[in-house]
């Protein structure tokens, strides 16, 4: 969650549930960066990702009374996202590493020249790593390289076991060994 405290999340959730626009739209600008940032790393397309992001909180707001607090609203919309999301790359089989990804990677201008281009490359290496996994593994591997996220959370997130989670995980870290082994990244 980007700003304000679980608390805070739980009252919004609950007004949003009753019906005020404005509470969910406070919960919105909570998780809208870190929800276009999971999908983008998905799709590699940023204004794919921003349609899928707001087609997530549009099928949230549309399905608030079925939200029960089992889990974190911020893992419930990130469920709905990565099935949305997931569902786009079904339909599409190819994650372009494009100018803007590389781009987009490129960190604070302000660092020295040489580390700001370390910086770049090792970005744009990751998200072109990412491009070689298959979806599941690609997906476990966002929500916790990225997001940081438990296997149990990414398990809830994702609808799979907490095993199968830590076992795409260690898949994908080995491919990212051999990866950056082949590529001769130190």
């Amino acid at each position: 969650m980007a700003t304000g405290t679980k608390a805070d999340q739980a009252k919004l959730v609950k007004l949003a549930q009753q019906g005020d626009r404005r509470a969910f739209n406070g919960l919105a600008r909570q998780v809208m960066k870190p929800l276009v940032a999971l999908t983008y790393r998905m799709t590699g397309d940023r204004d794919t990702a921003m349609d899928l992001a707001q087609e997530s909180l549009l099928a949230a707001w549309e399905n608030l009374s079925g939200f029960r607090g089992d889990a974190s609203f911020d893992n419930w919309l990130f469920r709905i996202a990565t099935n949305k999301t997931l569902n786009f790359l079904s339909t599409r089989k190819e994650y372009p590493l494009t100018d803007e990804i590389v781009e987009s990677t490129a960190g604070d201008k302000t660092d020295l020249p040489d580390r700001t281009l370390h910086t770049r490359n090792l970005r744009a290496g990751v998200l072109a790593f990412m491009a070689t996994l298959p979806e599941k593994q690609r997906l476990v591997f966002n929500l916790r390289f990225y997001r940081q996220l438990s296997f149990p959370e990414i398990a809830e997130i994702t609808g799979t076991a907490p095993g199968t989670v830590k076992t795409n995980y260690r898949e994908a870290v080995g491919k990212l060994r051999s990866y950056a082994k082949e590529k001769g990244w130190q």
